[in-house]
């Protein structure tokens, strides 16, 4: 009789294939999982590279940027046929759907790899990001703020176990903010105080909806909330996300903000890709807070691309 990690094995082995490509502004994302009725999801491999289309600003791609994009989805399609993957959806998010030579991009990169880029709606983007995020945080009645940020865009969702009950993508992503107020080291209080003037402009279709909507946790897709997870003491931990104390947060919030770029690059649990956009990322993150007066954040490590996934398998 073969040992159960035998019996998983072959599972794995012999599961159809799926993988899904998130071009992120800042971050390439590739997942590809096994499938079958018995194993439900397996991941067999998932890679970031950070490509930063917005560097030189996210209304043109930059030649440095351009090439960085190219490279790594050449070296995602080396990936999927080592992985045999049959089934693969690439798709733009905020970059893309702002760049001007976005066209050129997605051009490009199927030359280059043979892999077609599809360019999402930031409503569709939002919706996925629920698909997703919902698959490791099971909401109840109560409702729920799901926040995904992004370097083109932020995405908010309100929702609770019934489905989605508003949502909205907002063109205020970490690259955005640190090209438009981001100039010091440590960030200037004029510039902190500029950034906050802008987010609650930007923002304001968010709080009203807020006032309509009692919100009872601020569920964080990925990317900064990684940190937060890494970087504050545990209140809470389930098979699939983890949960912090909203009052936690503060303490690093002002250490963050308060660091230079090479002292937040030391600090530990801070990779050294996000030292540079974290301070916006949690100003962005305080401002939300604000409103909203929760107890707890959570952290989710599923968002966008388990969404893609899930209704991959689905169909």
């Amino acid at each position: 009789m073969k040992q159960k990690s035998t019996i998983i094995k072959d599972k794995v082995r012999f599961a159809s294939r799926y993988a899904v490509i998130d071009l992120g502004t800042n971050t390439f994302s590739l997942i590809i999982v096994a499938h079958n009725k018995d194993l439900g999801f397996k991941i067999v491999h998932r890679e970031g590279r950070f490509v930063k289309l917005a560097d030189g600003g996210i209304e043109h791609i930059g030649e440095a940027a351009f090439e960085r994009a190219v490279s790594s989805m050449k070296a995602f399609r080396e990936i999927l046929q080592q992985y045999g993957v049959k089934q693969v959806e690439a798709f733009g998010t905020a970059a893309l759907r702002t760049a001007k030579n976005s066209d050129d991009l997605i051009a490009a990169i199927k030359e280059a790899s043979g892999i077609s880029v599809r360019v999402i709606s930031g409503s569709e983007e939002a919706e996925l990001i629920y698909k997703g995020v919902t698959q490791a945080v099971p909401l109840g009645e109560k409702k729920g703020l799901i926040m995904d940020i992004g370097g083109g865009s932020v995405e908010f969702i309100i929702a609770n176990a019934e489905g989605v009950l508003w949502a909205r993508s907002f063109p205020v992503g970490v690259a955005v903010l640190r090209n438009s107020f981001h100039h010091s080291e440590p960030m200037a209080q004029e510039e902190i105080e500029r950034l906050t003037t802008f987010l609650n402009t930007k923002l304001q279709p968010l709080f009203d909806a807020l006032e309509s909507h009692k919100v009872d946790d601020l569920i964080g897709a990925s990317g900064t909330f990684d940190v937060l997870e890494r970087k504050l003491p545990t209140a809470h931990k389930a098979p699939l996300h983890t949960a912090v104390s909203a009052g936690d947060f503060y303490p690093l919030f002002h250490e963050v903000v308060g660091a230079t770029y090479e002292e937040r690059k030391e600090m530990k649990d801070i990779p050294t890709y996000r030292a540079d956009m974290l301070v916006v990322a949690l100003l962005l993150i305080e401002l939300v807070l604000e409103k909203i007066q929760v107890q707890h954040i959570i952290a989710s490590p599923y968002a966008m691309k388990e969404g893609i996934l899930q209704g991959m398998v689905e169909n």
